[in-house]
């Protein structure tokens, strides 16, 4: 007689106690970068991807987005990435691309767009869905929506869901990668500003957090998804706020800054 046991609980009986552990989580191979701009009007649809074991070779460039574009935003999961909005010298674009991981040397598919066209908004997710916050609309301006894509049904239009506190574009996001995502910074301004929407009641408005410890745009954030979001950069300058998401009503603190003051930088997190 043979028995397979999975998942993590304790067995006791037959005068023996035994404890199974949970299966391990999946660990991050890779990174990919889509799109982008260059002076002199170059805007890419290139994709290029990161292998973290192999990290000190060329990245490879795999499939392309669907179109050429700029200041567009991402957020993804174990395995899938969807890539929305943005810009390019004649067109603002609602579309999201969905590039999966296992066959990334095809284009990017189309999935159901964004409520509406837009660039520079801020992107962050759980295991289900990725809300895309804030953005420009070239008639309108910055706008506070929260557009939806719950990634199972993604070639639907992604859904309206509570607007950040106010009008604003060029922020970052963070995630506690289950309950919360927190919006930081950005323009008109700069502001110093942080919006957290809760996962599980996104129809209503960003709730206004303790602020970053200075007002900035253009800036980057990074997470260890269970603890705190650090937000550096922006506005030519080398601060870099970190959020205690347990107590994220109080102001940001500042750490230790990054090797130089810079803007329009990007941030990504993982394991050392």
């Amino acid at each position: 007689m043979s028995v397979t046991f999975s998942g993590a609980f304790t067995f006791s009986g037959g005068g023996f106690t035994a404890t199974l552990a949970p299966p391990a989580t999946p660990t991050a191979t890779a990174g990919w970068f889509g799109g982008g701009y260059l002076p002199g009007s170059i805007y890419y649809s290139t994709v290029d991807r990161i292998t973290y074991a192999t990290d000190t070779a060329t990245a490879s460039v795999r499939g392309t987005l669907s179109s050429v574009r700029s200041k567009l935003a991402a957020t993804g999961n174990d395995n899938y990435g969807w890539f929305g909005a943005g810009r390019n010298i004649n067109t603002v674009f609602s579309i999201v691309n969905r590039i999966t991981y296992s066959t990334d040397l095809d284009t990017a598919s189309v999935r159901g767009p964004l409520s509406s066209a837009k660039y520079s908004p801020a992107a962050t997710g759980n295991s289900t869905n990725g809300w895309f916050g804030g953005g420009y609309i070239p008639a309108t301006g910055g706008i506070s929506r929260v557009d939806r894509i719950t990634y199972a049904t993604d070639t639907a239009t992604a859904s309206v869901r509570g607007p950040l506190s106010a009008n604003r574009y060029s922020q970052a996001a963070s995630t506690d990668s289950t309950t919360y995502g927190w919006f930081g910074g950005g323009n008109p301004g700069p502001l110093s500003t942080v919006d957290r929407i809760t996962f599980a009641t996104d129809t209503a408005t960003a709730s206004v957090r303790g602020p970053l410890s200075l007002a900035r745009r253009s800036l980057a954030a990074s997470t260890d998804n269970t603890t705190y979001g650090w937000f550096g950069g922006g506005s030519a300058t080398s601060t870099v706020d970190r959020i205690t998401y347990a107590t994220d009503t109080v102001t940001a603190t500042a750490r230790g800054p990054l090797s130089s003051a810079r803007t329009y930088l990007a941030a990504s997190s993982g394991i050392q």
